[in-house]
């Protein structure tokens, strides 16, 4: 791959260490474990605030922390956790699964972080370029108010969710089904206000406590509402919600086909949709939950498209679904993972199970409890580049395991070791993240709290 030609309307600034692509949870680790090494660390992000799906995605709550026996996610993926956990009063200190988040209160725990260890965070701010000498990436290129700059640094840190630094740089990529190419549906998350909780946490028929909207609960409103007509966007019983605070409940909810986030026009449609599905979510439950949703609005609707899918990195090392029976662990593990297998249907299968009819088994494989499996650290080098890692989503894996390994606590601590071993390769290998020392990256690890 020849290098990118740098115009002149282009200015190169000042050089980093460790310069991070994205600002989701992935890559505000990274950018924390590597200023917390002594990194000078540039963290580049799109929007407005740190956190990605957490904040501007308004997911409801965290995928769990723990495999019903012990936090799995530690190190700086708990720091977060708690931190987040400890700005909502009606949460337990001891809560550990499906906790709720307040988005505002979790912005400002990265913002804290980012701060506290001296990242320079540029907000607004768009990856749109690599340069490359074919092995190596010279310059990360951006775009924002101040037009086109280049950024250097020895070594790079992909938090894109798509690995689009890498796949620029010439990594080689997966994405979607092997046979259709097909993604996994998107979702935007929403909020609604002025529920009445009493009603809300209790069946409103014979006043016993409730299980809750989730389909799991086969009384649920959802079934009735995905078969009203009136109601077309909701294709099916896909709905989770959460207690954000005092009458105001977070939805992850409906799905959305056909969405590629490679693919701003596809994005930019979904995203359309999905502020309509919220609407005929609010009515749909002001009609069929009027006790605890007859008087609610809808307070708000994510700005950043939830993606469960994108592209994945073809890397040194590759998880697969096998790893995951086998409970694998790996001399090179840099986390453990105890997410289920969580693969949501396509359009036909997930309306055949609205309907109650069998649907194909698309995942939900889990654990018992105590088990997990390792992510070695070769899962985040893209063959082909030298000096890039990869953390979220878009590690190197395949389909079934990225179903598990996609959700916010992995890419916490995917994202730490990331970041201390970018800003060990930055001082000491002249950038190349595989000579870095894999003990001695454990060992940093370990003596920052994570489970290995």
């Amino acid at each position: 791959m020849s290098a990118i030609v740098i115009s002149k309307s282009l200015s190169l600034c000042e050089d980093f260490d460790v310069v991070v692509a994205g600002g989701g949870p992935a890559g505000c680790a990274a950018a924390v474990a590597a200023a917390r090494e002594g990194a000078k660390t540039l963290l580049l992000e799109a929007t407005g605030a740190l956190g990605g799906m957490g904040t501007g995605g308004l997911v409801p709550a965290w995928c769990p922390f723990s495999d019903k026996e012990k936090l799995v996610y530690r190190g700086l993926a708990a720091t977060v956790f708690h931190q987040a956990k400890a700005a909502s009063p009606h949460i337990s200190p001891e809560d550990t699964d499906w906790v709720p988040i307040d988005p505002e209160a979790l912005k400002r725990v990265y913002d804290s972080l980012a701060q506290k260890y001296g990242v320079t965070v540029l907000f607004n701010t768009s990856l749109c370029g690599v340069q490359t000498d074919n092995i190596h990436v010279t310059a990360a290129l951006t775009a924002s108010k101040e037009g086109l700059k280049a950024y250097r640094a020895p070594v790079y840190v992909d938090c894109s969710g798509d690995a689009d630094l890498a796949v620029w740089a010439g990594a080689e990529f997966a994405a979607g089904d092997e046979k259709s190419g097909e993604l996994m549906p998107g979702s935007l998350c929403f909020s609604l206000a002025n529920v009445d909780m009493y009603a809300y946490l209790y069946d409103r028929k014979n006043g016993q406590k409730t299980g809750g909207l989730h389909p799991l609960n086969k009384n649920s409103s959802v079934y009735d509402m995905a078969k009203d007509e009136k109601y077309p966007l909701i294709q099916d019983t896909h709905l989770c919600s959460n207690i954000i605070g005092p009458g105001m409940v977070g939805f992850n909810a409906g799905h959305i086909w056909n969405v590629d986030n490679s693919k701003p026009q596809t994005v930019s449609e979904a995203m359309m949709e999905g502020r309509r599905m919220a609407e005929e979510f609010r009515a749909a439950l002001a009609e069929y939950f009027p006790a605890a949703f007859g008087n609610a609005f809808l307070a708000a609707t994510a700005p950043l498209m939830g993606i469960r899918e994108g592209r994945r990195i073809v890397g040194d090392a590759r998880l697969t679904i096998d790893d995951y029976i086998a409970r694998r662990s790996f001399e090179d593990g840099i986390s453990r993972n105890c997410y289920y297998i969580d693969l949501h249907r396509s359009r036909a299968e997930s309306q055949e199970r609205a309907a109650g009819k069998p649907a194909a088994n698309n995942g939900g494989m889990r654990y018992g409890k105590g088990e997990s499996h390792g992510i070695p650290y070769r899962c985040l080098i893209p063959k082909g580049v030298d000096n890039v890692l990869v953390a979220g989503r878009s590690v190197s894996c395949d389909r079934q395991l990225q179903a598990s390994v996609r959700v916010m606590p992995n890419c916490l601590c995917m994202g730490e070791a990331a970041g201390i071993a970018a800003a060990t390769a930055a001082a000491l290998h002249g950038g190349r993240v595989r000579e870095v020392d894999i003990v001695r990256l454990r060992e940093r690890l370990t003596e920052e709290g994570a489970y290995l």
